[in-house]
C-alpha cells in the first residue's frame, strides 16, 4: 500500500479532479463497447510546477462497476506508484515512456476494441478512404510493432510509430490500439473513432474495393477539421 504523497493544496486538488475524470472516462469505454472485462486503461498527465510530472491511470485487474475516484492511482513518469492501494494497470510502463518522450501528450488509451484489435491482429494498416478519417486521423491508422507487455517496449513501438504521424492512434501488431491527445478526453474520443473507422472499413471491403481520397483533399479536410471546424 502507498502512503498519500505529501503535495500542495493546488496540487492535491489537481490530482482529486484528474482522479474524479479518468475514473468517469474509464465508463466510456465499456458504453461504446472497446472493452471485456478487466481489460483496457485510460490515464491523464498531471503537470506538477518544478517537479516530475505525473499521471493517473486505473488499478490492474479491477472491473470496470468497481471503479472509482478513489480506486485511481497515480504513478510518476517512470511508472512508479506514487499513490494509491492497488498495483498500476499491466500497461502502465508503455503509457509512461509515452508521456517522458512525448511532452505534448497529456492523455492515453488502449482498448481491445473488436474491429479494430482485427486489423491489428492481421499486421495491416487502416486506410484512408473516408472523410471522417481526414478529419480525425490525416491518413491512415498505422501498425506498430509487436512488443511483449511489461515494460516499456509497447511505448517504444507506440512513440516510434506516431512520431512522424498526424494519427493520434496506432494499431500494436497483435495486440491492440492505443491512442493519445492533449488530455484523456481527446485520446478516449480517438479510441472510439478508430472502433468505428475500423469496423466501417472491414464493411465496406466486404462489398468491395473501398475507393482511396486523394492525398491532398486528405491534407484538405484534416486542416479544415483540426482548425476552422466547431471554432
Amino acid at each position: 500500500m502507498a502512503a498519500t504523497r505529501e503535495v500542495s493544496v493546488e496540487l492535491r486538488a489537481e490530482l482529486d479532479r484528474t482522479r474524479a475524470l479518468v475514473a468517469r472516462l474509464h465508463a466510456e469505454l465499456p458504453r461504446w463497447e472497446l472493452v471485456v472485462w478487466t481489460a483496457g486503461n485510460v490515464s491523464q498527465r498531471v503537470p506538477v510546477d518544478g517537479g516530475e510530472d505525473l499521471f493517473v491511470i486505473k488499478p490492474s485487474g479491477v472491473r470496470y462497476d468497481e471503479l472509482s475516484p478513489e480506486a485511481m492511482v497515480v504513478c510518476d513518469l517512470d511508472g512508479r506508484l506514487v499513490e494509491g492501494t492497488r498495483s498500476p494497470s499491466s500497461d502502465t510502463a508503455a503509457h509512461a515512456y509515452v508521456y517522458r518522450h512525448m511532452p505534448e501528450v497529456g492523455g492515453v488509451v488502449h482498448t481491445h476494441s473488436t474491429y479494430a484489435t482485427a486489423w491489428a491482429a492481421r499486421g495491416e494498416e487502416v486506410p484512408c478512404v473516408l472523410t471522417m478519417m481526414a478529419d480525425e486521423f490525416g491518413g491512415p491508422i498505422p501498425i506498430g510493432p509487436f512488443a511483449l507487455i511489461g515494460d516499456d517496449s509497447i511505448g517504444r513501438g507506440i512513440v516510434e510509430t506516431l512520431r512522424g504521424s498526424r494519427s493520434p492512434a496506432v494499431l500494436m501488431r497483435n495486440h491492440g490500439p492505443f491512442t493519445i491527445g492533449a488530455d484523456a478526453t481527446a485520446a478516449v474520443k480517438a479510441a472510439v473513432m478508430v472502433e468505428e473507422v475500423a469496423r466501417t472499413i472491414h464493411i465496406a471491403r466486404q462489398l468491395g474495393q473501398p475507393l482511396p481520397i486523394a492525398s491532398e483533399d486528405i491534407d484538405a479536410l484534416y486542416d479544415r477539421y483540426q482548425h476552422v471546424y466547431g471554432r
